[in-house]
């Protein structure tokens, strides 16, 4: 993922609301939502060239999502990141001591934010920070820096998210994060990866010949426990693939 805005609000009717977008190369091959057959628990896309995932539900209330931190000076890795959503998802180690053995392995990976919750609690991880964050209550951006950055694209997704709060919608969500809007030169992140590409990834929705927004997705989880997630897909130039709707 490469923009993720949420609303944590514990004791809420909707106490998790999500609007997320995947940015990826178009020619990297991934699947997307579904239940996972050797993980039936398991709803979420799947990339094919490493077997992990960028955000999903699981059992128990289990939700799991991933940016990558945009630094082009880091080393090759050694692992894939989407795996980390992966085993969370599939598996039941609680929170704490699953982050534990992230923190202690974060080094195996390119720079990340792990975003990991249950039906009580939300964590953040960022490999640039000592330690994982317990989120309080609130709404909050992710992109490929720190929670909150106030990149442009960050600051107006959050705020097109508050404005839908009230009654939270999934296609309300999903048009929020289809805004293609070019940030003015000015207003640009400096991340070391040149003009022409940073003007490019500033848009909530990114669309090109050859990378951008391969899947949007909203997620509302209710206080009961229910869950209902709807994905569309994109190919080149944002071309709509089709639309995938859970309700578990």
């Amino acid at each position: 993922m490469c923009l993720i805005v949420f609303a944590w609000r514990p004791g809420h009717a909707q106490p998790l609301v999500v609007a997320a977008n995947r940015d990826e190369f178009y020619a990297r091959p991934s699947l997307p939502l579904a239940q996972w057959p050797e993980a039936p628990q398991v709803y979420a896309g799947r990339d094919l060239e490493a077997g992990g995932t960028w955000l999903g539900i699981g059992a128990a209330g289990r939700f799991a999502a991933l940016t990558n931190i945009r630094n082009p000076h880091q080393p090759p890795a050694l692992r894939s990141r989407g795996e980390l959503v992966a085993r969370f998802l599939s598996g039941e180690i609680p929170v704490d001591d699953y982050l534990a053995d992230v923190v202690g392995r974060s080094v195996e990976y390119a720079g990340f934010n792990l975003l990991l919750g249950t039906s009580t609690e939300l964590w953040h991880y960022n490999t640039l920070e000592p330690e994982p964050t317990l989120l309080a209550a609130g709404i909050y951006g992710l992109s490929n820096a720190g929670l909150d950055s106030p990149w442009p694209k960050v600051l107006k997704a959050k705020a097109a998210l508050s404005e839908v709060l009230d009654d939270p919608q999934p296609q309300a969500l999903l048009a929020l994060l289809n805004d293609p809007q070019i940030v003015p030169f000015a207003e640009l992140p400096d991340t070391g990866v040149g003009l022409a590409t940073e003007s490019l990834l500033s848009s909530v929705f990114i669309a090109s010949p050859s990378y951008g927004t391969r899947a949007s997705t909203a997620l509302i989880v209710n206080a009961d426990g229910s869950r209902h997630m709807v994905e569309r897909s994109f190919g080149p130039y944002g071309g709509h693939l089709g639309e995938v709707e859970v309700r578990v």
